[in-house]
């Protein structure tokens, strides 16, 4: 319920505090008093979006404050947890915006975004009028609106899940088809390639190993020669067989020598086992040197067919047995490729199954509901004096969708035998009053904690028949809390609760106030709306009978 309303320097408000009640609330006054405004301020705080230029003309910034009780229930509860708000009985609401149009909210002191008041007032206010910008009068919004009444939120997200599941289905079976057909625009190409490089069979690392093969059978064949000679050199016919000889003959002479020749000697016999170790190695390197001229004339052509082929396909010669990998994938695909689409078109028949069944059983339910929807907004019209009008829910098949297949909408037939037609087509405009507001009971009955503000819902109407408007907004108010703003003085003397919005102006500065009325000065506000400017006491005689009624 709304408690407060605390208004500072918006258009041309200069400060309000009200203290609203349970019950009727009704808010009275000349046109352009400023009701409207009221209102603007109301949704500013709530986060809807309005008109921009709300500040007041020589102030820096404007601000209102809104106040709400929230009972146990209340489904503003979840909404402040969610978005990690604190959650309170009382519920306050800030929101400033400067004169350069900068808004900043606070939620029970916290800011807040928005889109967070937005979906707060979602759950605290409902505003209606016979310009309502929340679907009534808008035949795209009507089926959501069948909805909601219906309680088909469950069915409705079964519906969605299934669209969604179908959409992908879909989607996975084309982009199928797609690479279907672009492997199989180059199978030629594929089983080539495959075949030539199967053929080879290239490893990783392979072009390095027989490059620097091939550089060392190249090497070896030039200096081979060179090393065999040494080897001579230093073997028996020549260092080993000299220094064997100038042992020996050292050795002859050492026993006279008196031991001069020891040291030599024993040099001498370290260069024989080192020559020995030298002629061991270069043994080793002439062997490694031999190789088959036909071993070198493979290692380059294979050397070659690998870079060759590496050059064709634009891919380094290391990364060719990958690439091979990756067009044998390419055949496997396409060779696989009909049980796979197979496969995906089973899914995909399987998904629109499952989607029509979905979408057949929101329809059913829809229709359940519309028939339901037409009963209750029938049984309201009676009391609004339009017990011979009919309202009816049509409800037609539509391209499929993520919501289903049903286009709805709401006709209405003022009088019997009248061709049925849109609702915001056919009524006029106190009929269109009373459709909307039987409407609007309809579709807010098992709603707690909701405030309901209706504005000028009784435009058009007069006498006996804003009588029944009254009446009937006085029913929807009893154990809940309406706002209305009305010109009518028979919906007025119905109100618990009476505001007036006045308009004044002083040292050329208009500001408007709303002032609550005494049961006196409600007489005269209710005399006021029935006679004009000039207040006659008949006039107040008939006020006093309308608020005693």
């Amino acid at each position: 319920m709304l408690r407060g309303l605390d208004i500072s320097d918006m258009l041309i408000i200069d400060r309000l505090e009200l203290s609203f009640q349970p019950g009727l609330n009704v808010l009275t006054g000349e046109t352009g008093a400023g009701k409207s405004i009221l209102l603007d301020s109301l949704g500013f705080v709530l986060g809807w979006r309005g008109r921009a230029d709300l500040v007041r003309q020589g102030a820096a910034q404007g601000e209102v404050t809104a106040c709400f009780d929230l009972g146990p229930d209340h489904p503003a509860r979840a909404v402040l947890e969610d978005a990690g708000l604190p959650v309170e009985d009382e519920l306050i609401l800030r929101r400033i915006n400067t004169v350069e149009g900068r808004k900043t909210a606070w939620v029970n002191d916290r800011r807040c975004s928005g889109e967070v008041l937005r979906a707060l007032s979602e759950t605290l206010v409902e505003l209606h009028g016979q310009h309502d910008d929340r679907g009534l009068l808008n035949p795209r919004g009507h089926r959501a609106i069948l909805d909601a009444f219906g309680g088909l939120d469950g069915a409705r997200a079964k519906v969605r899940a299934a669209w969604s599941e179908m959409a992908r289905t879909r989607k996975a079976e084309a982009a199928a088809a797609k690479a279907q057909e672009e492997i199989r625009a180059e199978e030629e190409f594929l089983r080539h390639a495959v075949k030539e490089l199967d053929k080879l069979a290239p490893e990783e690392g392979e072009e390095a190993a027989l490059d620097i093969k091939r550089r060392t059978m190249q090497g070896a064949e030039k200096i081979r020669a060179d090393v065999v000679n040494a080897y001579e050199a230093m073997g028996q016919s020549g260092a080993e067989a000299q220094l064997a000889d100038a042992f020996r003959w050292l050795d002859g002479a050492a026993s006279r020598a008196e031991g001069m020749l020891e040291e030599p000697m024993a040099a001498l016999n370290r260069a024989m086992i080192e020559l020995d170790g030298a002629m061991d190695g270069v043994v080793r390197a002439i062997e490694s040197m031999s190789f088959d001229p036909h071993e070198l004339e493979d290692t380059e052509e294979r050397l070659f067919a690998i870079r060759g082929l590496a050059r064709k396909h634009d891919v380094q010669p290391d990364d060719l047995a990958g690439f091979a990998d990756t067009l044998r994938a390419k055949l496997n695909a396409l060779d696989a490729g009909e049980a796979e689409q197979a496969a995906l078109r089973a899914q995909v028949k399987a998904a629109e199954a499952a989607y029509a069944a979905a979408a057949g059983a929101l329809s059913a339910a829809r229709s359940k509901a519309a028939a339901k929807l037409d009963k209750a907004v029938s049984a309201e019209l009676a009391p609004l004096k339009m017990e011979r009008a009919v309202f009816a829910t049509k409800i037609a098949d539509e391209t499929e969708g993520p919501e289903g297949r049903d286009e709805v909408s709401f006709t209405v037939a003022t009088n019997p035998g009248a061709p049925a037609g849109p609702l915001n087509k056919i009524a006029s405009g106190g009929e269109l009053s009373r459709f909307l507001l039987a409407l609007k009971v309809c579709l807010t009955k098992g709603q707690t904690g909701l405030t309901l503000i209706f504005d000028e819902i009784d435009r058009g109407v007069g006498g006996a028949t804003a009588d029944a408007v009254g009446r009937r907004l006085a029913t929807i108010a009893d154990g809940g809390q309406v706002l209305v703003v009305t010109h009518s003085p028979q919906v007025a003397a119905l109100g618990a609760h009476h505001w007036q919005v006045a308009k004044s102006v002083s040292k050329g500065v208009t500001t408007t106030d709303v002032i609550p009325l005494s049961a006196p000065e409600r007489v005269d506000e209710v005399a006021r709306m029935l006679a004009g400017d000039t207040i006659t006491d008949a006039a107040r005689e008939a006020a006093r009978a309308l608020l005693n009624s």
